[in-house]
């Protein structure tokens, strides 16, 4: 892999991830309150005008978005991390199941909001993504801190309905992974999970990529490839737009957008 563009993407406070769905992509973050701003691809990332607010009755609700799982015919889910003390050692996270279509009609969360879940099955932090296991769609998410992270899979219907992601039938399976995760990226064709993660504590980008039901069955990250970026920033999300190109974002201000040459 190759970065052969990067690019300052705007008025997206710090980026939080990235994600393609259809013929879009979306970058979210955290900015005055929590939000997303839709793209096209052409040479570079163009913005398309289009911009939506994680926000009820005008007040932030999604503060800072750490995932999008989206699926079509699915629940669209997206995590939270909701910081408990100001020194930022508590932290409680969220999933929140969202009505997708009527997100991206409105551009805010108002009339939207489906289900508000405690993810306190997590370590530290939840970050969403849907996988496919056993012929079953899935939703992924993973832990950011030094040690005991994992990676776990929920069952998004009893997810969808439930109070808490410990409730009793959501958790199907998870393993054990390396620290430093900000987000995760599933690659259905090949059956692969990227970790979205940083060499040391918010510095260096990383991804590692994981066989799923290997690493399901061992009870821990079965590891295909390991691929280290000499960036100094916080790698923040990573998505492939096609087969040969990826697009990373950092929480910086500028210099927040990478395109990734994959041979």
């Amino acid at each position: 892999m190759s970065i052969v563009q990067v690019q300052t993407l705007p008025e997206v406070g710090a980026a939080q991830g990235v994600t393609k769905i259809s013929d879009h992509v979306y970058v979210y973050g955290d900015r005055e309150v929590g939000m997303m701003r839709s793209y096209s691809l052409s040479d570079s990332l163009d913005y398309t005008g289009e911009e939506y607010l994680f926000t009820v009755d005008g007040r932030d609700h999604i503060n800072h978005p750490t995932g999008i799982a989206y699926a079509k015919g699915f629940p669209t889910f997206i995590g939270n991390s909701i910081r408990m003390n100001k020194e930022g050692t508590l932290w409680k996270a969220m999933i929140y199941a969202i009505d997708w279509e009527g997100f991206l009609n409105t551009k805010t969360l108002d009339g939207n909001l489906l289900a508000t879940i405690e993810d306190d099955a997590c370590i530290q932090g939840t970050r969403p993504e849907y996988v496919r296991y056993k012929s079953k769609m899935m939703v992924a998410t993973a832990d950011y801190g030094p040690t005991r992270n994992e990676v776990r899979l929920y069952d998004p219907e009893k997810l969808l309905n439930a109070n808490k992601s410990s409730d009793s039938g959501v958790l199907v399976g998870k393993f054990t992974c390396s620290p430093w995760v900000q987000n995760l990226h599933w690659i259905a064709d090949e059956g692969v999970l990227v970790l979205i993660q940083n060499q040391i504590e918010g510095r260096l980008w990383r991804l590692t990529y994981l066989d799923l039901e290997a690493s399901l069955s061992a009870g821990k990250e079965v590891v295909l490839q390991q691929i280290d970026f000499d960036r100094k920033d916080e790698l923040e999300g990573f998505c492939l737009l096609n087969p040969s190109l990826g697009i990373a974002v950092s929480s910086s201000r500028t210099q927040n957008a990478a395109l990734i040459k994959i041979p």
